[in-house]
């Protein structure tokens, strides 16, 4: 139906730079707003940044803003994250969700990407 798939994880040292995509494919694409959100071992998942499909309103864990950017290219049908100045807390698998309408749930998740930050 819906697929999201997640890519450009990696190891990266402290202080260096990823660019996460998520690729959204199937049939009778919906979307209002999308998210990413990470997991680290040990933690719970947490909110990272969030974008509106049509308007391009974003939002930003509070850790992250001025480093992370998202962004989403709608004739593509990708959401990424750009992701600089990266820290090892940011250690984590990070995962690409949609919600389709205001209000509603993620009713669609990728698979994730891993992202490795070392000192």
């Amino acid at each position: 139906q819906v697929q999201l798939v997640e890519s450009g994880g990696g190891s990266v040292q402290a202080g260096g730079s990823l660019r996460l995509s998520c690729a959204a494919s199937g049939r009778n694409l919906s979307s209002y707003r999308m998210s990413w959100f990470r997991q680290a071992p040990g933690k719970e998942r947490e909110f990272v940044a969030s974008i509106t499909w049509s308007g391009g309103l974003t939002s930003y864990l509070d850790s992250v803003k001025g480093r992370f950017t998202i962004s989403r290219d709608n004739t593509k049908n990708t959401l990424y994250l750009q992701m600089n100045s990266l820290k090892p807390e940011a250690t984590a698998v990070y995962y690409c969700a949609n919600v389709r309408t205001p209000g509603g749930k993620y009713d669609y998740w990728g698979q994730g990407t891993q992202v490795t930050v070392s000192s």
